[in-house]
């Protein structure tokens, strides 16, 4: 079992993101994000899926390149999705 609030493992990100990747999902959730925010339950719900059950706190280092420091995941994932790079690892 994972610790609460670490990233998905590789296979667990692509098991994840397989659901959102079907008809436009990923991009649907992208939109709900920017309507309602972070604090929406829907979109913590997905948060907490995408970390094993625990939003993190404070800063998120990520695998992009050339951005790779977001001070919170809530700004992380907004940046993922304007970008509509869905599928970004923390």
């Amino acid at each position: 079992a994972q610790q609460p609030g670490t990233p998905l493992s590789d296979q667990e990100y692509r098991q994840f993101f397989l659901s959102l990747r079907a008809a436009g999902r990923a991009s649907t959730a992208c939109l709900l994000r920017m309507l309602y925010g972070c604090q929406n339950p829907l979109v913590q719900r997905l948060d907490e899926y995408e970390n094993h059950g625990a939003i993190p706190e404070g800063p998120i280092c990520s695998e992009m390149p050339g951005n790779p420091f977001f001070p919170n995941f809530c700004t992380f994932s907004l940046y993922r999705c304007t970008r509509k790079w869905y599928f970004i690892k923390v």
